[in-house]
């Protein structure tokens, strides 16, 4: 036994262990993605209350269509033009307002159609839907 000697395995390591590190900072990270989204603020909305009663102001459909040679239809009743705006502002003043319905065919200028639209706008009716047959092409 000699005490001035040393020997190989008592040397200072150079390196640094890096796996604990490592470790460390995955472990902190996890924590971070948990807890970052529970600390948000949420913001307050006052939601409206949803019910079970079915609504009883179902709005009227009323189908005008137009012929090939442009004659309208009000409800598959043939209808004047002068007619056609009296019974629209009299449709505008129910409520709730109906929907409209137009039904055009395939050879009808469009002329009648665009009339027919601006009577309605006119008339203070904007809910509009047309109608297509899509068996033909």
């Amino acid at each position: 036994m000699a005490f001035g000697t040393q020997e190989d395995t008592d040397e200072v390591m150079n390196e640094i262990n890096m796996t604990p590190l490592v470790d460390v900072m995955l472990v902190l990270l996890i924590i971070f993605m948990i807890t970052v989204p529970v600390m948000k603020h949420a913001v307050d909305i006052d939601l409206p209350r949803a019910t079970s009663q079915p609504q009883d102001a179902k709005p009227e459909t009323i189908r005008l269509s137009v012929d090939a040679q442009g004659v309208y239809y009000w409800n598959d009743a043939r209808i004047e033009d002068a007619e056609l705006e009296r019974q629209l502002q009299a449709a505008a003043t129910r409520s709730p307002p109906p929907e409209l319905q137009i039904r055009g065919d395939r050879a009808v200028r469009y002329e009648r159609v665009a009339q027919l639209m601006s009577a309605a706008k006119r008339a203070g009716l904007h809910k509009i839907g047309f109608v297509t047959d899509p068996s033909k092409p």
